[in-house]
């Protein structure tokens, strides 16, 4: 491989492989004890359920990772997040519930999100179908056209992804920094210099689905390359 390419390659797993470094590091730092918490993440959750009165919401512990589940009203936070009393738990549960403000006040973003994740999932299997049976078509019926007509239908349904991630993107910013921050700011929950670091666990919250986005796009790009 050339000079340039090694580059190329460093420089794309940076891009991609980087965000989740940094998330990681971030979450880490912010996830010592803290005393001076009143609660843990969880029993935040709890209350700002309460306080902003969205009924039928509910709040448990998963071992999924922490998201909103439009479909049941839960809020699902990591046992980590759950049960621990740091500013990681406190700023991460403030965003999930973002998530469910949204649901609760009906922004489109994210039933759009939603809809367009259910369409993924199927898409995601056809792809592989398609994939699979590209070139066992093109060695039965002898037509190499058949298998790229394939690939590229292929090719686009995995766009489809990439279009969930790209909606995603402005979804997370909102429950981070439309919903998450003024809540733990304007309610008194952190300090000055607490909501700095809160700031910044979401920011990192917000890098994971660039970093999806990118993983996606990069997958898009290995199949190009094989038709190429």
């Amino acid at each position: 491989m050339a000079f340039p390419g090694i580059i190329g390659v460093l420089v794309l797993l940076a891009a991609i492989y980087g965000p989740q470094y940094w998330v990681g590091h971030t979450m880490r730092r912010h996830g010592a004890h803290r005393p001076d918490f009143p609660g843990t993440g969880g029993e935040m959750a709890q209350h700002l359920v309460e306080r902003f009165d969205l009924k039928g919401v509910g709040v448990e512990a998963t071992e999924a990772g922490d998201h909103y589940d439009p479909e049941t009203r839960m809020v699902r936070l990591s046992k980590a997040n759950y049960d621990a009393s740091s500013l990681t738990a406190v700023a991460v549960a403030a965003h999930e519930v973002g998530h469910a403000l949204q649901h609760h006040r009906g922004e489109g973003g994210l039933a759009l999100r939603q809809s367009l994740v259910r369409i993924a999932m199927v898409t995601d299997r056809i792809a592989s179908v398609f994939f699979i049976a590209a070139p066992v078509l093109a060695i039965l019926l002898r037509a190499p056209a058949a298998m790229l007509g394939m690939a590229v239908i292929g090719i686009g349904l995995l766009a489809i992804r990439i279009v969930v991630h790209l909606v995603t993107l402005p979804v997370e910013y909102d429950a981070s920094f439309n919903k998450a921050l003024p809540i733990l700011r304007e309610g008194g929950y952190l300090g000055d210099q607490d909501l700095a670091g809160a700031r910044s666990v979401l920011k990192a919250a917000a890098l994971t689905y660039i970093a999806g986005a990118l993983m996606s796009l990069l997958n898009l790009a290995r199949w190009v390359r094989i038709l190429r």
